[in-house]
């Protein structure tokens, strides 16, 4: 619309201005809804209770005049006070008439109110009232401009004649109590408003003090205090809740900054040593060297530096693209036990050579839908970590099985197991548990296997125990159908 387009002030497009200024119009229209009931009902009240007054005044009325003949008198003591003034009363606005609409003497009303004699009126509403029985209420207003309210009925005389029979009242008192209260309402409703206004301002300044804090708070997190927690208010309410999540993100950026600050010193670290090592041999080749062999030794030293530097960058290349999710995926149907046992038979030698018993057992096919290359790394990297770990004599177990909607893969040995404090991290980058032995690996393998696994939709278990053995489980999605036969048990004897 054309006025969306206008420019608005910075105060208008403020939350603190759209917060109270929604307050400040639900307010407006309690009060405008308030104000048009509350009208409603007093003109309801005051319309009933002269209704009744004047028919109080009719039934009084009607007691207080006799007949004699076709003449109307006052059945009153004049010289009792009380009847005195009740006859006042009655008589300040009184019209009496005969069948033929004939204006009676002993009628009382002001010239202003000439209209109330008019013949063809009264006939007409004697018509009315026999016709329903009831009386006639209208409203006239005088040739002052006041207004009265007017009940008619009839009486019967002595001789069975109907005489008409009028009495009324003013309305001023009522129009001077409906001007009262709309004068009120106009007084009182602008104050209410500008108080509204002045709370609602009040009032979602105070809300929104936590988002100043947040903000704050957003404006002072640096490279150097990631981890920046605001406290809480105490409420549990949607403020609570908006900073219970800041202070969430501010604890994943802090770890994710630790891990990527960390991943960078073991990836220096790391690159450094055969880096060092390559440019030593070099030296050493460059400056002592006198022979053929002794030059070819020491490329030689070097090219093996080299092959583990590769090796370490293509890992490295590998975690990230898995973490990152750009590593490419093939999935198909394959079955699993399938995959794992011939795994388990290239890893017979090495399995011999460290006199490790390794077996695999699968009583049926287990199908799922994963991409073949990533899994065979999966379960590569578990089932070398299990030779390592495990001293000779040990045994070492590869099986895959359905489970539901999932399929599970388990890699189990009788090695040295890990201690519980360490099993939380094991996943992590360059993560080593302290060993002795500095060729165990560069702490990539299991990082790797949690990103594939993860890639894939499923989850990956440990459980351990120092000195007893270690067991690793995948749990994968489940193909929809099997797509192999089932698998032999194929065993190896310790050496």
């Amino acid at each position: 619309m054309f006025w969306d387009r206008l420019p608005q002030p910075k105060l208008f497009r403020t939350l603190r201005f759209r917060l109270a200024g929604t307050f400040l119009f639900i307010f407006a229209v309690v009060l405008a809804l308030v104000a048009v009931a509350g009208t409603t009902n007093l003109n309801h009240v005051l319309e009933n209770q002269s209704n009744q007054t004047l028919l109080d005044e009719l039934g009084a009325l009607k007691g207080y005049i006799h007949f004699e003949g076709h003449k109307p008198y006052w059945f009153l003591d004049p010289s009792d006070p009380e009847e005195a003034g009740i006859r006042a009363r009655l008589s300040d606005v009184f019209v009496i008439a005969d069948e033929q609409g004939n204006l009676d003497s002993f009628s009382s009303f002001d010239h202003s109110l000439a209209q109330l004699g008019d013949r063809a009126t009264i006939l007409a509403e004697l018509a009315q009232i026999r016709k329903t029985q009831e009386p006639v209420i209208k409203t006239v207003v005088s040739t002052d401009k006041i207004p009265y309210q007017i009940i008619s009925s009839t009486l019967r005389d002595d001789t069975g004649a109907h005489w008409y029979v009028a009495e009324g009242r003013t309305l001023v008192d009522d129009n001077t109590v409906r001007r009262t209260f709309r004068r009120n309402l106009l007084i009182y409703l602008p104050l209410a408003l500008i108080l509204c206004a002045v709370v609602s301002w009040y009032s979602a300044g105070r809300a929104l003090r936590a988002l100043q804090s947040v903000d704050s708070a957003a404006k002072k997190v640096t490279g150097s205090n990631l981890g920046l927690q605001i406290p809480r208010r105490g409420a549990d309410d949607e403020l609570d809740r908006l900073i219970d999540s800041f202070n969430e993100m501010s604890r994943r950026l802090k770890a994710s900054f630790e891990q990527v600050r960390q991943f960078s010193t073991d990836v220096s670290h790391e690159l450094r040593t055969p880096l060092t090592a390559i440019q030593g041999q070099l030296e050493v080749a460059l400056f002592t060297a006198t022979t053929k062999e002794q030059l070819q030794e020491a490329i030689e030293n070097a090219l093996q530096d080299v092959e583990r530097l590769a090796n370490l960058v293509r890992a490295l290349l590998l975690l990230s693209q898995s973490e990152s999710g750009q590593i490419p995926m093939h999935k198909n149907s394959l079955d699993l036990g399938r995959l794992v046992e011939d795994i388990v038979d290239q890893f017979q030698i090495p399995a011999e050579a460290g006199e490790l018993q390794l077996s695999h057992t699968t009583t049926q096919p287990v199908p799922c839908e994963v991409d073949r290359t990533q899994i065979e790394r999966v379960v590569t990297n578990l089932l070398s970590n299990a030779i390592k770990y495990t001293p000779a004599g040990g045994w070492i177990r590869a099986y895959a099985e359905p489970l539901g909607q999932q399929v599970r893969l388990v890699v189990e040995d009788s090695g040295v197991g890990i201690p519980a404090s360490h099993i939380p991290h094991i996943f992590d980058r360059f993560y080593r548990v302290p060993d002795p032995n500095p060729e165990k690996g560069l702490g990539l393998g299991l990082s790797f296997v949690a990103a594939i696994v993860k890639a894939h939709g499923g989850e990956i278990h440990v459980h351990s125990d120092p000195g007893k053995g270690s067991r690793f489980e995948v749990v994968l999605p489940a193909a929809t159908a099997s797509v192999a036969a089932p698998i032999r048990t194929v065993t190896s004897p310790a050496a």
